[in-house]
């Protein structure tokens, strides 16, 4: 839908036209992306789906272009296109204004792709390409955390220490207020771990000292305290992260 809006003025009028978006052409677009798909032209359903996204992104709909976005990616990532998956992971964070919720909800998305990776070196390359998307960007910090830590296992399963300790220091997750207790006592815990398994002692005992064993202590009234307006929003921890109590432990065995 197009507008137009006429400056009133003594001089001679100009004309400036506008698009008012509408997320029904983003519905439209996917529709006549997956018909492309189905003739075996997913290049031309990924066109359809960026034409789409610039539209509803220039009006600044971020539900349009979320959809467009997310869309492109799980067209991808059904054709097992790894390449232009991560192709349109970076093309489409480097669009200009890209919105912030789109990005974050791009690299949430692709996370979920990466354990469906078919070998490793496919694997270690989305998990790259992630990284260098959400790096700097405040908004995904907590995303950029769980990716540095798969891919420090992955480097220390490859019997890498040293890579896997030095890519774990590279993130400060106690600066991070909206991840969880848990899941930042848990990351540092790992880093002091990996410190510990390279031998280098003294960074480990400075890491450690983040960590206060008074933050083992359970206060129930405020784990179940609603944050007021204006506070961080606390993320829920992954699954695997574990309990405080089993933190604890974990704690006071690598104090030993």
């Amino acid at each position: 839908m197009y507008g137009t809006i006429r400056w009133a003025s003594s001089t001679p009028r100009f004309r400036r036209t506008i698009w008012v978006g509408d997320s029904s052409s983003t519905s439209s677009s996917s529709s006549c992306a997956l018909e492309e798909v189905k003739n075996g032209n997913l290049e031309a359903a990924i066109d359809q789906l960026l034409n789409a996204e610039k539209q509803m992104r220039f009006a600044g709909d971020v539900a349009g272009t979320k959809k467009a976005v997310t869309d492109i990616l799980q067209l991808c990532f059904e054709a097992k296109d790894w390449k232009s998956l991560n192709e349109q992971i970076v093309n489409l964070s480097k669009k200009r204004g890209q919105l912030k919720q789109v990005v974050t909800a791009m690299v949430q998305q692709a996370m979920q792709y990466i354990d469906e990776t078919p070998d490793l070196e496919t694997r270690i390359e989305l998990i790259k390409t992630l990284n260098s998307v959400s790096a700097g960007k405040i908004y995904v910090e907590i995303e950029r955390a769980r990716l540095i830590k798969k891919l420090a296992k992955i480097k220390e399963e490859q019997g890498l220490i040293a890579e896997a300790a030095d890519l774990m220091q590279e993130v400060a997750v106690e600066t991070f207020g909206a991840m969880a207790k848990t899941e930042k006592i848990a990351f540092i815990l790992e880093q002091v771990r990996l410190c510990l398994d390279r031998q280098d002692y003294v960074r480990a005992q400075i890491l450690s000292r983040k960590i206060s064993p008074r933050v083992f202590d359970i206060d129930s009234s405020k784990e179940k305290k609603k944050p007021k307006e204006g506070d961080n929003v606390v993320e829920e921890p992954p699954a695997d992260i574990p309990s405080l109590l089993q933190l604890k432990r974990i704690y006071y065995e690598l104090m030993i």
